[in-house]
């Protein structure tokens, strides 16, 4: 392989590790005998994992890492000194099929800066996944990146080569988008979307007529928040997350820890690591939204705008409506169960299809996958419990349900996090005394 090649290679991969808004769910592109490669085999694509842990593995890079723009948080943005490379059409598309041939990657995310416009770019970003599928007959997954501002026409030519398109939003307010990236605005990314949402309402009716009507987008589309760059909180991203899933073609709202990636910026926070614990707790509020029938404001509020770092948000929320137990595990219905701290998805099934044959009691509720751990003290079955919410209070459960050192772990977090938000605001505002008025 060209030496040149993969030396453009390492530096756009590096480049492009920063987006995580990569998954393969929901496609159902299978293989061909005139074609090679297929999204369904028995391991999933990017971002899955093997019960041994192997984690199943795409060519994640980007077109260009050269870039138009000057947005604050980005790596790759105008300003920063970085190695820059560009890959032509050709070259990614024949580095995807060697790769692939060799068995080191199962599919394609492809991200870009933007040079020359939006255009110019989408129009190179749709040419490699043409190309792959026309001249190469590659069935294999391809996600690829849509460029805020590129026209409708280029946004649909990709979904019909493309298993799943994305539309990173980044920042949730247009306040601090414009203030952070003062080319961009949310105008631009949410025309994308839009485009991406009527090409597959559309090809969903073709289907229905025609049998072989071209499957616009299979995989649907995803986004990327970026958390802890600026001052949103927990309330507002989620009720944006919230508004997004209302729509029928967005799967995935991922959010991504801001990472420092320059330290001459002003605008930015210092962090000395990216808020770790705060990203995992929106993924867990974000599952709570789309599988256990929660509501935004049943799990952040005005009087509560951001999750707690210490525990997880379901046991947050019934921490803080006591009223709402003990449930008894044989009698209550199926939403219910779903609200207890320690039940999943498929124990709360489990419990429902049991118990129509026998009364279940904790040895039973553990052999379905229960955290008695957590569950026991929200719940009664068949034998009486010890100790419930009501006896020992929410504070006591929160106390028992939280290691020390972990408390301790993120008070410190907490504090580092209260201190840099503080410094910022001293920023800001000696920033407007000097600013002409």
């Amino acid at each position: 392989m060209n030496e040149a090649v993969l030396s453009k290679l390492k530096i756009l991969a590096e480049s492009a590790k920063y987006d995580v808004s990569c998954s393969s769910s929901g496609t159902v592109r299978r293989g061909r005998a005139d074609g090679i490669g297929n999204t369904i085999g028995g391991w999933g694509i990017c971002h899955s994992f093997a019960e041994d842990g192997r984690c199943i593995s795409l060519l994640k890079v980007m077109l260009t890492n050269y870039c138009i723009y000057d947005c604050a948080y980005c790596i790759n943005r105008r300003s920063n000194d970085l190695p820059r490379a560009t890959l032509s059409v050709s070259e990614l598309v024949e580095l995807t099929m060697e790769f692939y041939r060799r068995n080191y990657i199962e599919g394609l995310f492809l991200s870009s800066g933007v040079v020359r416009n939006p255009d110019y770019t989408m129009e190179r970003l749709v040419r490699v996944a043409k190309d792959l599928r026309t001249v190469h007959r590659f069935n294999g997954y391809i996600h690829l990146k849509s460029i805020p501002g590129s026209s409708q026409e280029l946004v649909h030519e990709a979904g019909l080569y493309a298993d799943r398109l994305s539309v990173n939003i980044e920042i949730p307010r247009e306040e601090n988008l414009k203030r952070l990236a003062p080319e961009k605005d949310h105008g631009s990314v949410f025309a994308p979307m839009r485009y991406i949402q009527q090409g597959m309402l559309e090809s969903a009716e073709n289907r229905k007529r025609f049998r072989h009507a071209p499957r616009f987008v299979p995989a649907g589309q995803s986004t990327q928040m970026i958390v802890g760059a600026t001052s949103e909180t927990d309330n507002d991203i989620l009720h944006l997350s919230s508004a997004l899933y209302r729509r029928p073609s967005m799967k995935r709202v991922y959010y991504s820890g801001y990472i420092s990636v320059t330290t001459y910026d002003k605008r930015l926070p210092a962090l000395k690591q990216p808020p770790l614990v705060r990203e995992n707790r929106l993924y867990q509020a974000d599952w709570l939204l789309r599988y256990y029938q929660f509501q935004v404001d049943e799990i952040v509020d005005d009087a509560f705008p951001n999750l707690d770092l210490e525990i997880d948000p379901k046991l947050a929320w019934a921490l803080r409506h006591p009223e709402q137990f003990p449930v008894d595990i044989n009698k209550a219905d199926y939403e219910m169960i779903l609200r207890v701290p320690g039940i999943g998805l498929k124990s709360a099934r489990l419990i429902v299809a049991s118990r129509r044959f026998s009364r279940l009691g904790f040895y039973e509720l553990k052999k379905m996958g229960v955290v008695m751990k957590k569950a026991r003290y929200f719940i009664t079955c068949n034998e009486l419990p010890m100790q419930t919410i009501h006896e020992l209070t929410p504070q006591g459960v929160r106390h028992l349900l939280i290691p020390r050192s972990t408390r301790k772990k993120v008070d410190e977090r907490q504090l580092e996090l209260d201190f840099n938000a503080l410094q910022q605001e001293t920023t800001d505002s000696l920033a407007d005394a000097d600013a002409p008025r």
